[in-house]
């Protein structure tokens, strides 16, 4: 696809989440004269935190739809699919288990099936370091046995799964195994590690760590996944196997979550932190190895690092006068704003729009 970049048309479906207004920032930037076309179901559309204009004017088209009803015609004369679209995280996959299998397993594999079937010719994956589960002994690397956890985690290697056998020379499947999301987007989320950790430290002067502080998390900015999926939709076809899973972050940034609550406290003095030394085993510890990003992509590796991660938060929550010690029950919360919408009525219990 090297080379058609300036006139390709891209379907970035969950395009109105946490990393999707940073993914059409950056498309937007590498693409100018390329077709982008959201695709979202719309839960957190009203979760704005910048203060710029709303981020969807960076798209052509924007389509609401759930993929588990999937239009038809918004494949129509896509070159690419990147596919962010997810029930995002443990809470709510723990709250949500057949839902989150549902939407992220067997509705993603629908879309590949059909975007396959479409023409598209490469389709981007998110899929996340977390199906390596307990895993704090060594480093693991893409040959790496799989322990998922949750059901979040085994719905990305579910999907990874069954991926792989629709990849073909025709359509390229990138799937990223990311790192833990961090850092300051549009729609920011503060139920990540990171984030919450900033948010505790500028509203009430205190991180209390649940854990003992052992447990290991790789970390990756949303603008260095960005950048990773611009990369994933360039990756030369010719060079690479038709299906790539790879993990995508920096060797140097895989963290334990006591140093982490330590560097958000030395960059806003003042910051306590208390560790839980009774609590019981976390088992979500993992690093990854990330040799072979750094290998396949040298010119997209991650470059906004942990202090600088830590910085944006601060300035960007600050600048929205962010004060609330209580956000954990918030609308920051990604949970707290699907269970806000069931409560009113226009959530059904498997998540569908009530009326759609």
């Amino acid at each position: 696809m090297e080379g058609e970049g300036s006139q390709m048309k891209i379907l970035i479906t969950g395009n109105m989440g946490f990393i999707g207004p940073a993914v059409v920032r950056r498309l937007r930037a590498s693409y100018p004269q390329s077709t982008l076309v959201g695709l979202d179901i719309g839960y957190y559309g009203n979760c704005i935190t910048s203060k710029e204009s709303l981020p969807e004017r960076r798209v052509n088209i924007q389509y609401f739809a759930d993929i588990r009803k999937f239009p038809h015609d918004v494949l129509e004369d896509v070159d690419a699919v990147v596919h962010l679209a997810a029930i995002s995280n443990d809470p709510i996959g723990n709250m949500f288990e057949d839902v989150t299998l549902d939407v992220n397993y067997r509705a993603s594999i629908e879309l590949a099936k059909k975007a396959k079937k479409a023409g598209v010719r490469s389709f981007v994956y998110a899929s996340s370091c977390s199906i390596y589960g307990a895993a704090a002994d060594c480093a693991r690397t893409e040959h790496s046995p799989v322990n998922p956890l949750t059901a979040y985690a085994k719905s990305k290697v579910l999907t990874e799964r069954g991926l792989e056998p629709l990849a073909s020379g025709q359509f390229k499947v990138t799937a990223l195994r990311f790192a833990t999301a961090c850092g300051w987007t549009d729609r920011l989320r503060l139920d990540l590690i990171l984030n919450d950790f900033v948010a505790c430290a500028l509203t009430s002067g205190r991180i209390t760590i649940l854990s003992d502080g052992t447990p290991w998390r790789p970390l990756i900015n949303a603008k260095d996944m960005a950048r990773a999926i611009d990369w994933a939709l360039s990756r030369d076809p010719s060079a690479a196997q038709d299906f790539l899973a790879v993990n995508t972050g920096r060797d140097e940034w895989n963290y334990q979550v006591k140093d982490l609550a330590q560097a958000v406290a030395t960059a806003i003095p003042g910051t306590h932190v208390s560790v839980n030394e009774n609590a019981p085993l976390d088992k979500r510890s993992y690093k990854a190895d990330f040799g072979l990003f750094r290998k396949i992509a040298p010119d997209h590796q991650p470059v906004v690092g942990l202090m600088e991660s830590i910085q944006e938060l601060k300035t960007g929550l600050e600048s929205i006068g962010f004060k609330d010690a209580e956000f954990r029950n918030s609308k920051y919360m990604r949970l707290n704003v699907l269970m806000e919408l069931r409560e009113r009525g226009l959530l059904d219990s498997q998540l569908r729009w009530v009326g759609a």
